[in-house]
């Protein structure tokens, strides 16, 4: 039998619904961009991002519907966003999700943010557990042990920002638009990585937590130096320095990353999620750091590596297969660990790390 679940995302800046099916059908992916609304600011509003929910989402879902030719009682359950993230946001998805299911009767489902990009790829390429994640967005900077659903190891983290974070911070730092990196990514194909040299924080350190706080100040600080020679050929030098020293300290810190998988798993398998999977130059350089090895890397097509309500709506469904469900009275959480339940101890660098 075929099963069908409705995905609702809306923890940061794009109001998105998706209809997946139990055979890994993607039958619609909405997402209405609220770039426009926050482009003056450089950045997301909270606020300004909340109001545009409510105004959006009603109509996503319709269309959601409308291009998988389905109606709300052929759906089998509704799979909504309940955290981390914007709390405004995170409201009106998950009340949205909750008043569907309540007149509708079909299972409600509230999905961790982060699960849902842990689970992308097994959506379209039918990933086997178990696999090493890395997870790079703009809010997460993660290494994760995935063992089954339900069951994931942090084997390390960014300690202060985000990679996504940094792209789009140092965009903004060069007077790009919001978001940041995509705009980075285009200007570094002109550029010269060898003319300036950043720091590659924490990769003289075992373990594969992170640092790019510094490697941001570091940009900052040579804008402020070149201010007066920023020619087009600078910008172009900057960003792609800051990209190759970017790719250099997520090799790094994937070569550590799998030492502690490799305690806790077999399988060669590695899956790079989140908004920054969408930069081929950092696939590719990760891709070509493994050499002969025997593992595999998989990224999510482009469209999936933002936020969207595919990778909700598949989290649903897993979990809808499973049977497991949440209830009406869910609260809404603006931080929500994906580490809730105890799975294993391993040593990393020099510290345990217990979940």
């Amino acid at each position: 039998m075929k099963y069908f679940a409705l995905g609702i995302e809306s923890s940061c800046d794009d109001t998105a619904a998706s209809i997946v099916s139990s055979d890994r059908e993607i039958l619609s992916n909405i997402v209405l961009s609220q770039v426009k609304e926050h482009l003056p600011y450089k950045g997301v509003v909270p606020e300004i991002a909340s109001r545009a929910h409510m105004n959006y989402l009603d109509f996503a879902i319709k269309q959601a519907l409308l291009d998988a030719n389905l109606s709300l009682d052929e759906i089998s359950c509704i799979a909504a966003t309940g955290g981390p993230g914007l709390i405004g946001g995170i409201i009106v998805g998950t009340m949205y999700g909750k008043a569907i299911s309540s007149v509708t009767k079909k299972p409600y489902i509230a999905i961790n943010h982060l699960e849902g990009h842990a689970l992308t790829s097994r959506l379209v390429e039918n990933i086997q557990y178990p696999y090493l994640l890395l997870l790079a967005s703009g809010g997460h900077c993660q290494f994760i042990a995935v063992l089954s659903l339900g069951e994931y190891m942090l084997l390390g983290q960014t300690l202060d920002d985000a990679v996504g974070e940094a792209f789009d911070k140092v965009g903004k730092m060069l007077g790009f638009d919001y978001p940041g990196g995509p705009a980075i990514e285009k200007f570094a194909k002109n550029g010269d990585h060898k003319r300036f040299k950043f720091p590659k924080s924490m990769c003289d350190r075992k373990g594969c937590d992170m640092s790019f706080s510094g490697l941001k100040t570091a940009v900052r600080t040579l804008i402020i130096k070149e201010i007066e020679n920023l020619s087009k050929q600078t910008i172009n030098d900057i960003c792609a320095s800051f990209q190759f020293t970017i790719a250099e300290i997520l090799k790094y810190k994937l070569s550590e990353a799998i030492k502690l998988y490799e305690k806790i798993a077999q399988a060669k398998t590695i899956v790079i999620s989140g908004g920054v999977a969408a930069n081929q130059y950092i696939i590719n350089e990760l891709r070509n750091s493994l050499g002969g090895s025997d593992y595999k890397l998989f990224s999510p097509p482009m469209n999936l590596c933002t936020d969207n309500a595919a990778m909700i709506a598949w989290a649903g469904m897993e979990r809808f297969l499973a049977g497991k469900f949440s209830n009406l009275d869910f609260c809404p959480k603006a931080r929500w660990s994906l580490y809730s339940n105890p799975v294993i101890s391993v040593k990393a660098g020099t510290h345990v790390i217990d979940l």
